[in-house]
């Protein structure tokens, strides 16, 4: 568990390489990326240690990307909390004579403030747009 600002700030860099590998990345970190801010106090809430242990078992068993094959077609899924934004483009490929569908990759961010503000209408064409 860490136990300062530094120990932290060292695991949000170490986990953020790899935040492509990991579905929801954004939201699941976010407690996490508010402690580093340099005007928070350290403080391992009940939020933050829950972050920092699913970020552990995300890394732990990563799921297995697939290699696209761009003569097939593409599934992109799109999700969205309060705080972030998620995507997971899939593809389905043919394994013993069956189509199998299996994720290529995964994209996470943080809602910027001024994006909170949007409706409905206007989130869902940031979601498009930002996968795109």
């Amino acid at each position: 568990m860490p136990q300062n600002k530094k120990e932290i700030q060292s695991f949000w860099g170490f986990s953020g390489y790899y935040r492509k590998h990991i579905k929801d990345f954004a939201s699941i970190a976010r407690p996490l990326h508010n402690l580093c801010d340099k005007y928070t106090v350290f403080e391992m809430t009940v939020d933050r240690v829950k972050s920092f242990k699913s970020l552990i078992l995300a890394l732990t068993p990563a799921p297995l990307l697939l290699m696209p094959d761009f003569k097939l077609p593409f599934k992109l899924y799109i999700d969205a909390s309060g705080d972030g934004l998620g995507a997971a483009l899939h593809q389905f490929l043919i394994m013993n004579d069956k189509p199998v569908e299996g994720p290529i990759c995964f994209i996470s961010r943080k809602i910027k403030p001024t994006e909170a503000k949007y409706g409905g209408s206007q989130m869902e064409c940031l979601y498009l747009v930002w996968t795109l």
